[in-house]
């Protein structure tokens, strides 16, 4: 049993969330506080598997708290709980940057409570049982986690199957001349770090597919942009794809690439969800690998579910390569996990190396003085 501590000021989103889990499998809601400072004595007190949080409380908010929480308790997931607007997003954000694991959306336009019940529960289960890493299995392999000190670990699941090996390659690594990089739960953190390792000088575009809803993207490629050395927008129509600078896909919108003369373009696209997502990794991943073959490079970081894991295989028949995140330092090891069992990653590498291999790989086929 997952046991999850609800935290937030307002009693009716505290009942919301728990009516939201009460009729859950595999789930228990243990308790629940009114604000960040009395969250930290139940967290001692209940030892809770996962935390959800609200970000705006009296006495102690909860990017306080999380700050707080993240003094004694490393490993506790807690789930940030948003609202959809652009202070919610600025707050989100910088709750996930104090070291929030995910966030989940408050319902908004919703007829009834019925219906916003339904909604946090199909937002917050999935989320629950994968940070939790108990209850029913993912549909890809995922890494049990270790406890916090001082209180006993989880129940581990039985040892993943070997990954299946990538096919050998024949002859020399050619020339990249795109990174797509596609990522979900823990991705803003992850992609952080890995942007925050290239230089301003990167000699290719990257595009982005981070499963985000509308307005949270734009905040989030903004605070990338002031925090790294790269350029980085939220993708809009017709942006013309230049070296150095990496563009967000925006909420709600699949981002696909095309070709415009000698250029290659952005274009957004409102097509039907895919893996339940919009927008999707492997729209992205489709496109490219249609305009840039074996020239593309595939950069798989941490997320939920198996999003990518088709896209990947059609980058990889074109000839590109692909990178996965390994599932040590994956938050969940769900869409990495996908590709690596499906035995389409070309190399595995923990996210502090993968910065590295991205600026030397973008050296081969370039002078010295190009990929410096």
């Amino acid at each position: 049993m997952i046991t999850v501590l609800v935290v937030d000021d307002s009693v009716v989103v505290r009942k919301l969330i728990t009516d939201a889990l009460g009729g859950a499998p595999g789930i228990e809601v243990v308790g629940t506080a009114a604000n960040g400072q009395l969250a930290q004595a139940k967290i001692d007190q209940l030892r809770p598997d996962v935390v959800t949080m609200d970000i705006e409380m009296p006495k102690m908010n909860g990017i306080e708290a999380v700050r707080e929480l993240r003094k004694r308790h490393r490993q506790l997931p807690v789930i940030m709980f948003s609202t959809l607007s652009a202070a919610g997003a600025s707050a989100t954000l910088e709750a996930l940057s104090a070291g929030a694991t995910d966030y989940v959306t408050k319902p908004s336009n919703v007829g009834s409570i019925a219906e916003s019940v339904a909604a946090v529960r199909e937002q917050l289960v999935p989320k629950i049982h994968a940070l939790a890493r108990k209850g029913p299995p993912p549909r890809a392999p995922m890494r049990p986690s270790n406890a916090p000190p001082g209180r006993p670990a989880p129940t581990l699941r039985p040892a993943p199957t070997r990954p299946a090996a990538a096919p050998a390659r024949r002859g020399p690594a050619g020339r990249v001349d795109l990174i797509a990089v596609g990522c979900s739960t823990g991705g803003p953190d992850a992609l952080t770090k890995v942007l925050l390792g290239l230089t301003a000088d990167l000699p290719v575009p990257m595009v982005v597919t981070q499963h985000m809803p509308p307005v949270f993207t734009k905040m989030f490629a903004e605070r990338l942009d002031r925090s790294t050395a790269l350029s980085v927008v939220e993708a809009t129509d017709g942006m013309e794809l230049t070296a150095g600078t990496v563009y967000i896909a925006p909420g709600d919108k699949h981002l696909v690439l095309l070709r415009k003369g000698t250029s290659v373009v952005t274009q957004l696209s409102a097509a039907p969800p895919e893996n339940s997502c919009r927008p999707a990794v492997d729209v992205m991943f489709r496109s490219v690998a249609q305009l840039f073959g074996g020239s593309g490079y595939a950069l798989v970081l941490t997320g939920m579910g198996h999003d990518g894991r088709g896209g990947a295989k059609v980058m990889r028949d074109a000839g590109a390569e692909v990178l996965a995140q390994d599932e040590a330092s994956s938050v969940v090891w769900g869409m990495p996990g996908a590709v690596v069992q499906a035995g389409l990653a070309d190399d595995v590498l923990p996210l502090d190396r993968i910065a590295s291999c991205l600026l030397t790989r973008l050296k081969v086929g370039r002078s010295a003085a190009v990929a410096r």
